[in-house]
């Protein structure tokens, strides 16, 4: 299959914009919702909204091919996953622009990502062999126990704009791994890319009904009727804390099993004897990538107070340096945000830190004409009531703290709700192993701005989430285990 970006662009598949059962659909009523280019605030292409009917016919699908993958070879399975991890890669150029194009991150983001989403693929292709069994002998004697993994059953995901490839990726792979059927509602805004991993999976072999994908800009009633159907066994969601906690309830009247992967707002802290140039080149990774439109993405600088001068004036140059346009524009490292909303509401995070005694110590140059964009922005004398401080900036605003007590410090870092991510830098190892510990925090990046990686689990504590994703741990999360007694007479 050639993936080419202007028939994807245009109208990919004919038939619709459903992929459903095998085929391209168009919704049941006929609905649809415009997709926006970020970098110029036009309308893409218009695609089909899915209706709770579509829901339903996805869900049909779904638990139709549910056995039969159940009973394929983990073998056969991971040889799937295998050659959609091959395809990714043959692809990857037109899928880094197909991301640009509707997410707008700058193309060098972008091709990273599709990297990191072809990787979950290979990861747990190589998992999918790997699911253990148990086998012992009661203590008292008499019968053994066996122990048995077993698929979960039906997923449903529902994926979050920010990282339209890989957060697909992360689950779909583990559960088609695992041997369960998925159904997936990708972000309204970032529909196009989801829909390109569907047909490079079918193009790879993944048998019809084993994932289904349902753009839609009407998630409250097709989530519900994943929700209140029990054929669903398992829900995993990644976006907003808020939206998590809405999501719960409704998971919570058919208990079913669900992980979450919530809000973030992440510490990143230099200590008095790190290496302040390291720190700056981990800040702009931990800040900076994706526009910092990252759930992991570093949201609170605490520097101390020896090293606050000159990690201010390296890190504000570096921001200072950012160059700011269309994602596929020539040396661009910082797009547009995703929607005007976005850039209303961390500009107004920036005004309400200055209003309160902040100041912008360095600021980068937007395009004048068109776009959503934020300036690169560092602010420093940023006040502890400051609501940047308090909330995930999802944007390229880095509020700078000084401090020179330890204790006041962590305090201060663990002083959230949520708790996905944290980042240290020392030149004292056993120092920032012991800080790592102490900080509320599911994954700590230790003299290192880049953290996620697809054999490590990735998730929070706090109101941060619920279970892991990726890793040793990401399948197990698409498994049940079984316990059988078996009669084993000793005479």
């Amino acid at each position: 299959m050639d993936i080419d970006i202007d028939s994807i662009v245009k109208s990919p598949y004919g038939e619709g914009d459903l992929w459903i059962g095998g085929q391209w659909r168009a919704s049941s009523d006929g609905r649809t919702y415009p997709v926006y280019d970020p970098a110029t605030g036009e309308v893409v292409r218009e695609v089909g909204a899915a209706s709770a009917a579509d829901a339903a016919a996805a869900l049909d699908a779904a638990s139709g091919a549910a056995e039969q993958w159940r009973r394929t070879p983990a073998r056969r399975r991971s040889e799937i996953l295998t050659g959609a991890f091959r395809l990714m890669h043959e692809h990857s150029d037109a899928l880094a622009r197909l991301i640009t194009l509707e997410n707008g991150k700058a193309y060098r983001d972008a091709k990273a990502e599709v990297g990191y989403a072809a990787e979950f693929f290979r990861w747990f292709a190589e998992e999918a062999v790997r699911v253990g069994s148990g086998f012992g002998e009661a203590p008292a004697g008499g019968f053994r126990h066996v122990v048995i993994k077993q698929p979960v059953g039906v997923t449903a995901f529902v994926t979050p704009w920010n990282f339209p490839a890989a957060m697909a990726t992360r689950k779909i792979a583990p559960a088609l791994a695992a041997g369960c059927p998925v159904v997936l509602k990708p972000a309204p805004e970032t529909p196009m890319t989801a829909l390109a991993v569907a047909a490079l999976l079918a193009e790879a072999g993944l048998p019809d009904g084993l994932l289904n994908v349902l753009p839609t800009d009407r998630a409250p009633e097709t989530v519900s009727a994943w929700l209140e159907d029990e054929r669903v066994r398992k829900f995993s969601f990644t976006g907003s804390t808020a939206t998590g906690r809405v999501l719960l309830r409704q998971c919570a009247d058919h208990v079913v099993n669900v992980t979450m992967e919530l809000g973030g707002n992440a510490p990143f802290v230099v200590l008095a004897d790190a290496d302040v140039d390291a720190a700056v080149r981990g800040a702009m990774d931990a800040k900076m990538r994706g526009g910092g439109e990252v759930c992991i993405a570093a949201n609170r600088f605490y520097v101390h107070a020896d090293v606050a001068a000159e990690f201010t004036e390296k890190f504000g140059a570096a921001m200072r340096a950012v160059k700011t346009g269309p994602g596929l524009a020539e040396g661009v490292t910082l797009g547009p945000m995703i929607n005007p909303t976005a850039v209303e509401r961390i500009s107004g995070l920036v005004t309400d830190a200055v209003q309160r005694g902040a100041r912008i110590a360095a600021q980068g140059q937007v395009p004048v004409d068109g776009g959503w964009y934020h300036p690169a922005t560092v602010l420093t004398d940023v006040p502890a009531d400051a609501e940047i401080l308090h909330t995930e900036v999802f944007g390229p605003v880095a509020p700078i703290v000084t401090f020179t007590d330890e204790e006041e410090m962590l305090t201060a870092a663990n002083d959230t709700a949520y708790g996905l991510a944290s980042y240290v830098y020392t030149r004292d190892l056993a120092r920032g192993l012991r800080i790592a510990e102490r900080l509320e925090a599911g994954m700590v990046g230790l003299n290192r701005g880049l953290i996620s990686d697809t054999a490590a689990p990735f998730g929070g504590v706090k109101q941060s989430g619920i279970g892991r994703e990726g890793g040793r741990e990401g399948i197990e999360a698409f498994l049940e285990t079984k316990y059988v007694a078996l009669d084993w007479p000793t005479d």
